[in-house]
């Protein structure tokens, strides 16, 4: 009977707790028909999705050894709207050390990462409804994405298409996103085609994909990088690129081993740049306003030497200047704004148009390992953790 076929696919496969959610709503609809059920299965929900999981857990904010690898960590449930994606890739991006030591603060435990990408394990009813199903290759930027299971709302949810590689579709989500509302929005049309954007660290991460969408726009760029980075640096397209020396163990570069306020004025004819971008933050900050031409833009949107400390607007004055500190969630407000963003990107990078360095993946087990990397300024591309 159809009453015990239910009783048997239950025992059998042995689903785990979001998937029998998905059963026991359904079930009733599918009550005269077998294989409608069975046909239910294989839309809504992989074979065992398990009530724990692997995750990197921060308990207590603190240095890279606060992320602890927990096996035991509860499953996230699905609610309506969303889906249970089983990762793949999680991005280990800088606003995550940032949640782990503090700065941005959370609420105590949570799962570290906002950047994964995976295939889709079980669907809601509602994502049903907008033609997703399982199997699905997507990617995505909500909390939790070190684990080895993400509760996503659907309408976070970016399609990989075809051509793309999780990995790279992965390193798209935050940084390729960052970079993207960076280079088009964030400066308010106060840069047109032709003129000078300074663009701070384009050896390594966002700003590597930040150079080569300026270039893109049609913007003349200034790069900084370390000398350990100027090769990668080097096949970015900028116009002019100012190498610096390093400062061991850390992940920005020797901002006064150059005197680059004097060399932005020297390429620009004194001009100065109508935009700055500047994720370094405190050891860049007088650099990015002093470079900026009248009526020009500081972007500061990172903190990798420490925040930007306060200073006074009338600072501004000489330039008539401006400055934003801006996030990426204010740049992609609904999914219309976040789908015409990795629209364009996933285009580009099926074109050809951008090169995107994934430089080292570690399994989630080294997950301390993987910030200390990042932190240490080891980095000439993205970095993720795999996942199994």
């Amino acid at each position: 009977t159809t009453a015990t076929s239910l009783s048997q696919i239950l025992h059998i496969n042995m689903f785990g707790v979001a998937s029998r959610r998905v059963l026991n709503s359904a079930a009733p609809a599918y009550a005269s028909s077998s294989n409608g059920l069975i046909s239910l299965l294989s839309m809504r929900c992989m074979s065992s999705i398990p009530s724990t999981m692997k995750a990197a857990v921060v308990r207590e904010v603190g240095d890279a050894h606060a992320l602890k690898v927990e096996t035991d960590f509860p499953t996230p449930e699905m609610k309506p709207g969303q889906v249970i994606v089983k990762n793949e890739y999680a991005g280990i991006n800088f606003i995550d050390t940032y949640h782990r030591k503090g700065l941005y603060p959370r609420d105590l435990p949570f799962v570290g990462g906002q950047e994964g990408g995976g295939t889709v394990a079980a669907v809601s009813d509602e994502a049903a409804a907008q033609g997703i199903k399982v199997g699905d290759p997507v990617a995505y930027s909500v909390f939790g994405s070190y684990a080895q299971y993400t509760a996503v709302p659907a309408a976070k949810l970016l399609p990989v298409p075809e051509g793309v590689g999780l990995d790279v579709a992965t390193s798209c989500v935050v940084q390729g996103l960052t970079a993207h509302y960076l280079t088009s929005s964030a400066h308010a049309d106060l840069i047109k085609e032709g003129e000078w954007c300074l663009i701070h660290g384009v050896g390594g991460g966002t700003c590597q994909w930040a150079a080569q969408m300026a270039k893109l726009r049609g913007f003349k760029v200034i790069g900084t990088c370390s000398k350990g980075k100027a090769d990668i640096a080097k096949t970015l397209g900028c116009d002019e690129l100012i190498v610096l020396d390093e400062v061991p163990g850390a992940s920005y570069e020797d901002y006064d081993s150059v005197d680059i306020v004097a060399r932005v004025m020297e390429v620009t004819d004194g001009k100065g740049c109508k935009a700055v971008i500047d994720g370094i933050g405190k050891s860049t900050m007088d650099i990015s306003i002093n470079s900026l031409a009248h009526r020009g833009i500081f972007i500061s949107f990172g903190n990798a030497s420490g925040a930007v400390p306060a200073f006074p607007v009338l600072r501004l004055i000489g330039k008539s200047a401006y400055v934003t500190r801006p996030k990426l969630l204010d740049y992609t407000v609904d999914r219309a704004e976040l789908v015409s963003r990795a629209d364009e990107i996933f285009g580009w990078l099926k074109e050809g148009k951008l090169n995107v360095s994934v430089d080292r993946s570690f399994p989630l087990e080294e997950a301390a390992e993987g910030h200390l990397y990042l932190e240490a300024g080891k980095s000439k591309g993205k970095v993720l953790y795999k996942i199994d």
